[in-house]
């Protein structure tokens, strides 16, 4: 299990092709990229290193238990970003394809709404913060 706190950019079909898990029967990836609608210019990303990486580290244990994973990968940039960049990345491997796809919206779920990141989107107007929202926050209902 892996996961990786940077602000260098990735690419993530390398990562994918570099993934490898023992005994999976599954391998489910998603990639999460800087948007562009709205006249975003770019977003900033801020995080206290070391409390961030425990707190993605928690989770992807928890979601190792619930789903037996076979692998897991963590991915989750800060810094500057500009539109189209990727921003995170999730992959996991499981057995079978149900566990697989679960723990990865669980643990996509968990870093939309309850890492420690602070995200700013700029554009033409200035900056404003991201604010949480309630979509996200129903989605960690179910789990």
């Amino acid at each position: 299990m892996t996961v990786i706190v940077q602000e260098v950019a990735f690419d993530p079909g390398r990562v994918l092709s570099g993934f490898a898990a023992a005994g999976a029967g599954a391998v489910v990836s998603f990639t999460g990229v800087v948007r562009g609608a709205g006249g975003l210019t770019g977003m900033e990303i801020e995080h206290y290193p070391g409390m961030t990486e425990r707190a993605i580290v928690a989770m992807v244990d928890q979601a190792t238990g619930r789903w037996a994973l076979s692998g897991a990968l963590v991915i989750h940039r800060h810094g500057r970003l500009a539109p189209g960049e990727p921003i995170m990345m999730v992959v996991t491997a499981a057995p079978h394809r149900v566990a697989a796809f679960e723990a990865a919206e669980f643990l996509m779920d968990y870093l939309k709404s309850r890492a420690p990141f602070w995200k700013k989107e700029l554009g033409p107007d200035g900056a404003s913060w991201v604010a949480a929202i309630e979509e996200d926050e129903a989605a960690l209902k179910r789990w």
